[in-house]
């Protein structure tokens, strides 16, 4: 494969803005453990190797349960995910891959009685960032750990 853009240099004044707003995330109602499920589920789904090695590294390194990062493929039938977390993987994994004839009421219900308005909101726009980071990544190529030591991923210690 030939090398591609790096999309950050050929427009740095979109990627500031786009990284603000992913970063201002940070500062919502969902919880740093749940968003490293919901980002780490939207990556493995859209096929974004970039932002599973990513997101994989940050949840380790903030406490996540190695058992945990492997049964999120199967969250469903894994015991590892509490009511909270299931209504937040399935409203990410709704919106990343929209049905055609958008999000059933009873999806919507389900994520209502486990997120509060504020949450809801919140969540939705981290599945929105993380979706467009994929694209971006998948779009350009990034390269898995390519970007480790820059961001402090080398501290998961699963390079």
């Amino acid at each position: 494969m030939s090398q591609r853009l790096d999309f950050g240099r050929v427009s740095p004044k979109l990627m500031a803005k786009y990284f603000a707003f992913s970063q201002s995330l940070q500062d919502g109602s969902i919880e740093k453990e749940l968003r490293h499920l919901v980002m780490l589920r939207a990556s493995q789904m859209n096929g974004c190797a970039f932002c599973v090695d990513m997101h994989a590294k940050e949840a380790k390194i903030d406490g996540e349960r190695e058992l945990r990062l492997h049964h999120l493929t199967i969250w469903r039938e894994s015991p590892l995910f509490n009511a909270r977390e299931r209504a937040a993987l399935a409203w990410t994994e709704a919106l990343t891959e929209l049905p055609p004839h958008g999000v059933a009421d009873a999806l919507y219900a389900e994520a209502r009685a486990e997120l509060s308005e504020q949450e809801i909101v919140d969540l939705t726009f981290a599945v929105m960032a993380i979706n467009g980071w994929n694209r971006l990544n998948i779009a350009f190529a990034g390269v898995p750990g390519s970007k480790d030591a820059e961001y402090g991923l080398d501290k998961a210690g699963l390079g």
